[in-house]
């Protein structure tokens, strides 16, 4: 994938230093042979670990164009981010200010799934295999030889770690450190997301009520309470021993 300029990235990405940001001010910096657009910064999350790109508009003085998802770089730009045109258009010249602007409904439902899904995976302590979000519902497939029994009383423990209005944090290790716990990686088909020479983690409350703690590049709310009332969907065998469980937003 050929560029017209190479973007220069900052080491944390807005998306991920302010997940609640609903527009930015920047600049284009190149163009993909495709027609994908990089800015010198971007608060679009680009799809990755189950989680969809953003959506929405980039506007600038003489037009705008809405953008359909996002998408990582290719190692010709290491942390870049590419919008991808809804449809053909003209695009402004590399340089132009530029004003990002998500669809916020959208990627906030994602947000809750995301962090709804990590409660899930507390909820089913087993291996996970695979998962989804999506704005209405996520999924995780799980190595689960047997279907649970009491789907009702895991549904009320997510719905009972919700209303405890548990904190969601981010922290960083180093990937030395990370090959020192092993067990903190739950997800079997997905590497861990890493920096530099770091692991970023996700935790779900603080100290003694802390319940979850894993890798994760996505974008989660600020609490539990945030994520709203749960509803444990379908379970789909897929596999001798997985099975797919469906977690809707009430």
């Amino acid at each position: 994938m050929a560029m017209a300029e190479t973007a220069e990235m900052g080491t944390e990405p807005g998306y991920r230093s302010d997940p609640y940001a609903r527009e930015l001010m920047t600049e284009v910096r190149a163009f993909t042979d495709e027609g994908g657009i990089i800015c010198a910064e971007s608060i679009f999350y680009p799809t990755g670990g189950g989680q969809p790109g953003d959506s929405g508009r980039l506007i600038w003085e003489d037009g705008e164009i809405e953008i359909a998802t996002a998408v990582k770089a290719g190692p010709e730009a290491p942390g870049a981010v590419i919008l991808v045109p809804a449809e053909p258009q003209p695009l402004p010249p590399p340089g132009t200010p530029v004003r990002q602007e998500i669809d916020w409904e959208r990627r906030h439902r994602h947000m809750r799934v995301h962090t709804a899904l990590h409660l899930l995976s507390v909820a089913i302590p087993l291996p996970v295999t695979g998962g989804q979000i999506g704005p209405e519902r996520g999924r995780l497939d799980f190595d689960m030889p047997e279907k649970p029994e009491d789907l009702e009383a895991i549904e009320r423990q997510l719905n009972a770690w919700v209303t405890l209005d548990l904190p969601v944090r981010e922290s960083w290790i180093s990937d030395a450190e990370l090959e020192a716990q092993p067990e903190l990686v739950k997800t079997m088909s997905v590497a861990p997301p890493k920096g530099p020479g770091r692991v970023r983690l996700v935790s779900i409350g603080e100290g003694a009520a802390r319940i979850d703690l894993q890798p994760c590049g996505g974008t989660h709310v600020a609490s539990t309470a945030e994520i709203g009332t749960l509803k444990l969907g379908k379970i789909e065998k897929k596999g001798k021993q997985n099975r797919r469980v469906y977690l809707h937003l009430a």
